[in-house]
């Protein structure tokens, strides 16, 4: 909730870009971080800079090659960006943040109950598998994720739009065992009803099905969480059209 102290607590009015990290945000962040190499040749930016850079095109949506000239050029933010992609180092920063915040809030570090859903999305010309979603009218890809009980992303898999929800869903609930082994309950619609994620491990689904009476719009228990966590990755606009 938004109150004058959490305000002043998050402003970014002294930052040179909105995007920038903070001396917390940094603080946080640089201990998960791999340290630089003793030999070669000196990095010109600082990892600070680099991940200014990479999160100024995530929220702004805009092309590399459109950073502005105080920040790394294209050539180096997106090398780094994609030698952290590949090598699994954001989600592993994803998995240690997510259970610091948990302890920081008082609750276990591993969950053991989580939330199921997915999110069709728009695509570019540029390369990347993708489908149509008839179900959603949308050709593109297919978010699938898994969120905690207070929409915290645990896991999140891009897969082609035409997948369906209860065949996607598998490759999201064996990937969770390796990094959440303690969830035993997923929460779900019933896109997800059925004996494929049933069987895919041992977790529970549980479906949270739509009242009969329900006419419209309505907040389902559970299930909204995963709907804000959608919203708020939609504020970047490099994830409101998948590129």
């Amino acid at each position: 909730m938004w109150t004058p102290t959490t305000r002043r607590q998050y402003s970014r009015d002294g930052l040179r870009y909105e995007t920038d990290l903070t001396d917390a945000e940094w603080a946080l962040i640089e201990p998960l971080l791999p340290e630089p190499h003793a030999r070669g040749r000196p990095r010109c930016w600082s990892t600070r800079e680099i991940l200014n850079g990479i999160f100024y095109v995530l929220r702004g949506g805009i092309a590399w090659r459109l950073l502005p000239s105080d920040l790394p050029p294209k050539s180096t933010v997106f090398r780094w960006f994609s030698l952290w992609r590949d090598t699994g180092l954001f989600e592993t920063i994803n998995h240690l943040l997510v259970m610091a915040d948990r302890e920081r809030v008082g609750r276990e570090a591993s969950p053991t109950a989580a939330v199921l859903d997915s999110q069709s999305v728009k695509t570019t010309e540029s390369g990347g598998p993708r489908g149509y979603d008839a179900g959603k009218k949308v050709k593109g890809r297919k978010r699938q994720v898994m969120v905690d009980t207070d929409g915290r992303g645990l896991v999140l898999e891009p897969q082609p739009a035409d997948v369906q929800d209860r065949d996607g869903a598998c490759v999201v609930l064996r990937l969770s065992r390796r990094a959440f082994p303690f969830i035993a309950t997923a929460f779900a619609d019933s896109g997800y009803a059925g004996e494929t994620p049933a069987q895919a491990t041992s977790i529970i689904i549980e479906i949270v099905r739509k009242p009969p009476d329900q006419v419209g719009f309505a907040v389902h228990p559970r299930r909204w969480v995963v709907e804000r966590f959608f919203a708020w990755i939609s504020r970047n606009r490099r994830l409101w059209k998948d590129p």
